[in-house]
């Protein structure tokens, strides 16, 4: 169906927005009976998937006006839910995270809609599931690519074609960056083939960044039990670097496994690729484990790191 009229496609969207809130209880999930607005509640959930933020950072991040926020913000103070310290690195900054009482209201507002949630998901078969779970994906990453100004690139779910990317260019990139041998390039095929054939969109995602038209980075988070997600096959394009792409996908992953309940994310790297190691360091994994082992043609040192959420 092709709509010319650009009245009927701007009538379709507002009905389909309309249809959301009703159906998905968008507002509601804000609320969730409990005794938070609903900018109160985005404020929350935020502050407790994030170690430390500013309130510039959170009102750029939520899309506050400063003056509103900061009245919120006081009023969340006053009843006992966050607290505010002077950052070590910048004395004119404060850090805002929540009190323990703030991690209660937290935990009990993110149960109330996994509960909501997953009320939707019963009522529905489990092609109806995939099938609302890769469109709201689409249209996720449509409106990423159509809005985010503020970045370059934007990321996007993956699409057919993108797995043979992404093991074509870890074969390529780290055999000219690191000499590894086409037994890297196997690996990564084997990798990406079994989540495609075993993926579940409930609990995993994959990440491919594009810019100007090319895709320049990909990630992947799987799950590896219910309690630990995996990231996996992080990689940025050379003319991409220096972006903070990598970081981007990374922060990805983990807001993801956050959203889904996870309480651990590990990876598995190795000690000479230090850009990918700072990234991980940066985000809070810490160095869990160091294993000597000889693969793609190299002595190398295995590693695993892990995010306690």
């Amino acid at each position: 169906m092709v709509l010319e009229d650009i009245d009927e496609r701007i009538s379709i969207v507002r009905h389909f927005n309309r249809s959301f809130t009703r159906q998905i209880g968008v507002l509601r999930e804000g609320l969730l009976h409990s005794p938070y607005t609903l900018t109160e509640a985005r404020i929350i959930f935020e502050l407790a998937h994030r170690e430390q933020t500013t309130a510039s950072q959170l009102g750029r991040e939520l899309g506050l006006d400063p003056g509103y926020l900061s009245r919120i913000l006081a009023q969340l103070e006053q009843r006992g839910l966050t607290e505010k310290r002077r950052s070590d690195n910048d004395g004119r900054q404060y850090l805002l995270s929540l009190t323990a009482e703030g991690r209660e209201a937290a935990q009990l507002l993110d149960q109330r809609s996994r509960d909501e949630v997953a009320e939707m998901l019963n009522a529905l078969s489990e092609g109806e599931q995939q099938r609302l779970i890769k469109a709201m994906q689409d249209i996720e990453g449509i409106l990423t690519k159509s809005f985010k100004f503020s970045e370059p690139f934007f990321l996007r779910p993956h699409q057919p074609g993108d797995m043979g990317w992404v093991t074509h260019r870890h074969g390529v990139l780290y055999a000219r960056e690191y000499g590894w041998d086409e037994r890297f390039e196997a690996l990564v095929a084997q990798i990406v083939a079994g989540f495609v054939n075993n993926y579940d969109p409930a609990h995993e995602h994959c990440w491919i960044a594009e810019m100007q038209g090319e895709i320049v980075g990909s990630v992947f988070l799987v799950r590896a039990s219910d309690s630990m997600a995996k990231l996996r096959l992080l990689l940025v394009e050379p003319n991409a670097r220096g972006l903070g792409l990598g970081s981007h996908l990374v922060e990805a992953c983990i807001r993801f496994a956050r959203q889904h309940g996870y309480q651990k994310i590990q990876l598995w790297t190795n000690s000479v690729l230090l850009a990918a190691r700072h990234i991980y360091q940066k985000a809070g994994f810490k160095l869990v484990a160091e294993e000597a082992h000889h693969s793609f043609g190299h002595d190398l040192i295995g590693e695993t790191w892990e995010l306690v959420l």
